[in-house]
């Protein structure tokens, strides 16, 4: 799959001073637009768009400073319709405008062109096992908060510490299936995975149609608001992978690894949908055990094992 994921960005580029086409990009790679991206996302720390455009800027910077071509048909060789939009993506890249950097000669920001390869790192062993589920609800508490890839994720910790003891003990009631019992489903609202990238965090339990519609009817009878609020989760395939290890760090490499090997190795991607972490919360750096339900499909073209 990495040699497919290469070949993707050969295309991609050797049409940077044009109109790229993502869908044909990523069936270059094999795989859907959208898992293109966010498998990109992964690999590479950064959105897609971001990466196209510090490579844009870094080959326009170079023309910027040769100086053969005026600085409007460099913004039109590289896609921007006007010189204004050329000069806020330039500076985006390289913090001046592109004529400062002709008149001054100013040292620019080069984004290296980007490639895959296997690293073999030690010789631990991801254990996981495959599951298909049918439709269910996580009914819970949500909040907005910040990626963190390394430490505590603090607003992640305050949503949490705000649960009352009835949103705690009724979602106890409500568990009913896998992952059974408190856990905390992750919605990514974008294809970008980057240290701070917004997500939906939930705070919940696995339940059925029914449990849900019974929480809201209770709610109604007592003339009051919902309790808990719920996400509806679709029919689908999920990776789940046991961890053992110090809290956080042993769970934020375990989610670096599926996507940086798990994923390249087996003839699966990621799908939409929420990411499941069921774990007990202990002190910082304190051993425990946890289970990480990630969904996923076949990859197009593999063949059954």
């Amino acid at each position: 799959m990495l040699e497919r994921m290469n070949q993707a960005l050969d295309h991609l580029e050797a049409r940077l001073d044009q109109e790229v086409d993502m869908a044909d990009v990523a069936r270059i790679a094999a795989v859907s637009e959208y898992h293109f991206r966010r498998l990109f996302s992964a690999l590479a720390g950064m959105p897609l768009p971001v990466y196209v455009r510090r490579r844009r800027m870094t080959l326009a910077g170079a023309e910027v400073l040769a100086g053969e071509l005026t600085l409007l048909d460099v913004a039109v060789r590289y896609g921007y319709g006007s010189g204004e939009a050329f000069a806020r993506a330039f500076r985006s890249v390289h913090g001046i405008g592109p004529g400062e950097a002709r008149r001054t000669g100013a040292v620019l920001t080069a984004q290296p062109r980007m490639s895959f390869r296997v690293v073999v790192e030690g010789s631990t062993a991801m254990r996981y096992r495959i599951v298909e589920k049918e439709p269910f609800r996580v009914v819970g508490r949500k909040a907005r908060v910040p990626l963190v890839h390394d430490g505590i994720n603090a607003a992640a910790e305050a949503h949490l510490e705000s649960l009352d003891t009835q949103a705690i003990v009724r979602m106890k009631q409500l568990s009913d299936r896998e992952p059974a019992g408190i856990l905390s489903a992750v919605v990514h609202l974008s294809d970008s995975r980057e240290d701070g990238a917004e997500v939906d965090y939930w705070i919940g339990a696995a339940t059925g149609p029914e449990a849900a519609a019974e929480e809201r009817d209770a709610c109604d009878e007592l003339d009051s608001p919902a309790v808990l609020d719920s996400l509806d989760v679709p029919a689908g395939t999920w990776a789940v992978f046991d961890n053992h290890g110090p809290y956080p760090s042993a769970l934020q490499e375990l989610w670096r690894d599926i996507f940086t090997h798990w994923f390249p190795s087996n003839p699966y991607v990621s799908r939409p949908g929420p990411e499941l972490l069921l774990t007990q919360p202990v002190e910082s750096g304190t051993e425990t055990d946890s289970q990480l339900w990630i969904p996923v499909e076949r990859r197009r073209g593999s063949t059954e094992a």
